[in-house]
């Protein structure tokens, strides 16, 4: 052999691989090997899977909130109405609808009545946040008109009240019952104001995916909404949905003069703007956390190389006496751990892509093997853990994992190819 040899040539890998198999008793280290990819597999397994996750829910929180509810909701400032109190309803909701339904990139505008109230069947009361709208704006709503578990008819709308599957639950309603609408601003009379009461039928059962919605929204027909919440001729705000709401911030303006002087707008980012960004941040604390997993992992990769060029020193002597280079002896031993990190990462991808892409079977047999109440929806807000597998989070994981095995690697790669093959022979 000549010092001049081609970079990664064959017999350098033939000997690597010698060594990677190599048992104790013959010098080898293959037990650290084993734990090495081991380590490098979870820790690359345990990123992708974290990552998928967190993309998961994120995507399924963004879905819901621009799924059920407006992209922008326009709105009138404070003022004065003719009775001297002070108000912040729309008068002439239909004209400024149409302006701001001309504003490029609107899809659909629809005039809404808002209000709470509390909603009582078979003597159980609940809070409920009602939505006056029109049946065919309603059938718009992608998470409530195309909800894969709702029941019932929505074209029979104008007929009764579409509620949360969370409402119907703690009233124990069904299709064809009716709920008791109650509020404490009614009908005027020269005594005062008296609650109004009204009873509907339940035409339509909807789940929008996430448990605060399901749990008090109830929507109405809009005329029936006005005469119940006394908004004769007059509107609370306008819904506006929009072609690219991640873009919603650069219509503004646009919406703002569409909407009047006296318009004012709440976007979908002003609702859970501060929700999404402890989001990033935890996003960004986690990659980190488990990215130090990572290079604990890698270490194994140094340990057990070092011992390997410890138990090889007379190979390495034999093999620089017969005219191998500093350069082959250095590349034996990256191949060595670069090997087992390309392999550990190779096996961390797969676990962690079939992780995400069957979640659902998994997280169902940890439920039924926790006997249930693993994911309550009360508190996370979604009934089910989600994962979106991206290619970008994937590919961040392997260029981490491969970058740190190759990195640690080249250190007690240089202490092999530096050591004297004198000293290495002296005592054999």
């Amino acid at each position: 052999m000549t010092g001049h040899t081609p970079p990664f040539a064959p017999f350098e890998w033939m000997i690597a691989w010698r060594y990677l198999r190599a048992r104790r008793a013959e010098g080898g280290v293959s037990a650290m090997t084993v734990i090495s990819f081991l380590g490098i597999m979870l820790a690359v397994f345990a990123l992708i899977a974290t990552l998928a996750v967190r993309s998961g829910f994120r995507a399924e929180f963004v879905d819901t909130i621009l799924g059920a509810n407006a992209h922008v909701t326009v709105y009138a400032a404070l003022h004065v109405d003719d009775a001297g109190r002070t108000s912040r309803v729309i008068e002439e909701y239909a004209a400024m609808a149409e302006r701001v339904a001309a504003v490029p990139g609107v899809t659909r505008v629809a005039p809404l009545i808002k209000g709470q109230v509390m909603g009582s069947a078979h003597g159980r009361n609940t809070g409920i946040e009602v939505f006056g709208i029109a049946r065919d704006d309603l059938m718009t709503i992608p998470r409530v008109a195309d909800s894969a578990d709702a029941i019932g008819d929505i074209d029979r709308f104008d007929e009764g009240v579409a509620i949360g599957s969370g409402v119907a639950r703690e009233l124990n309603l069904s299709l064809g019952d009716s709920i008791r609408v109650i509020s404490p601003d009614g009908a005027r009379t020269a005594f005062g104001t008296s609650p109004r009461i009204s009873a509907y039928e339940v035409v339509y059962i909807f789940s929008a995916g996430r448990y605060d919605i399901d749990r008090t929204r109830l929507y109405m027909p809009f005329a029936e909404a006005q005469i119940f919440f006394n908004r004769d001729g007059v509107a609370d705000e306008l819904e506006v949905m929009v072609a690219n709401p991640d873009q919603i911030d650069a219509m503004r303006a646009a919406l703002l003069r569409a909407g009047g002087e006296h318009a004012m707008l709440w976007t979908w980012r002003d609702s859970a703007g501060s929700f999404l960004r402890a989001l990033d941040v935890e996003d960004n604390v986690m990659f980190v956390i488990l990215s130090i997993l990572v290079l604990i992992a890698a270490m194994n990769i140094i340990s057990g190389l070092i011992m390997l060029v410890k138990n090889k020193g007379r190979d390495i002597g034999i093999l620089r006496t017969m005219g191998l280079s500093e350069g082959s002896v250095l590349r034996v031993f990256f191949i060595c751990g670069a090997s087992v990190g390309v392999l550990g990462t190779i096996a961390g991808v797969i676990l962690g892509c079939l992780f995400a892409i069957y979640i659902d079977q998994i997280f169902s047999a940890v439920n039924y093997l926790a006997g249930g109440g693993v994911w309550d929806p009360s508190i996370r807000g979604i009934y089910d853990l989600p994962a979106q597998l991206r290619l970008e989070d994937v590919l961040k994981a392997v260029g981490l994992s491969l970058g740190l095995s190759f990195i640690v690697t080249i250190f007690p790669a240089r202490r092999a190819a530096r050591m004297n093959p004198v000293e290495a022979l002296r005592y054999e």
